[in-house]
């Protein structure tokens, strides 16, 4: 029945105190609960793993094929789909629920999500150039300077640094730690900052690189 993950929400960081009046930020997550809406196995599709939903959808919403996949695991439609591996013994199927109690305090866990988008952004900002000097006339302040080289190799190395799309993307931090786990509102209780804005998608897996 174990799980190595949940779908869950960022909810906003505050912060808790210990006992000896030290206080730590944390970051609250609604973590499930999950539906569990396809058992994937090694002689029909060639791996072990579960396809887990989170949130509902309202059918009008949902294509004739999802629909349909949805109706077949005997499940309402959900919001968001993601699979997870489990062992070949894993007794989970179709409309099990998953729920924060996979976790307990102590836990150390990878949280991915969708980082903030920044918009069309400067290679100062996008990457922490030092810009030119400030005094005027030198007429070299922001801008990104020499990307290339001269009649060899005559173009741009590809992966060059240079304004462009800041955030709007998959980022993931390992190995925090689980402060907290209240089972009966569904929330995490994660020590530090997690990805995303409030609100945001996440995904909680057990940490692949063990406690610091």
């Amino acid at each position: 029945m174990m799980l190595k993950g949940i779908l869950g929400l960022k909810l906003g960081m505050t912060r808790v105190f210990t006992e000896d009046g030290l206080w730590i930020p944390v970051t609250l997550l609604q973590a499930g609960p999950c539906t569990v809406v396809q058992r994937k196995t090694k002689a029909s599709d060639g791996y072990e793993a579960v396809q887990v939903g989170f949130g509902e959808k309202k059918e009008k919403r949902c294509t004739k094929p999802l629909l349909n996949h949805f109706k077949k695991s005997g499940v309402v439609p959900k919001r968001v789909l993601r699979e997870f591996k489990v062992e070949d013994d894993s007794t989970l199927k179709p409309g099990d629920e998953i729920r924060t109690d996979i976790f307990k305090k102590g836990d150390r866990v990878d949280i991915s999500g969708l980082s903030k988008g920044r918009g069309f952004a400067g290679g100062m900002k996008r990457h922490h150039f030092g810009g030119g000097p400030d005094t005027h006339g030198s007429n070299f302040h922001r801008r990104p300077g020499s990307i290339g080289a001269s009649a060899d190799p005559s173009e741009v190395v590809k992966g060059k640094r240079l304004p462009g799309r800041m955030g709007n993307t998959g980022v993931t931090i390992q190995n925090l730690e689980v402060m907290d786990v209240v089972p009966e509102k569904n929330l995490l209780v994660i020590r530090g900052a997690v990805p995303g804005a409030n609100g945001g998608m996440i995904v909680v897996k057990h940490t692949v690189k063990g406690a610091r």
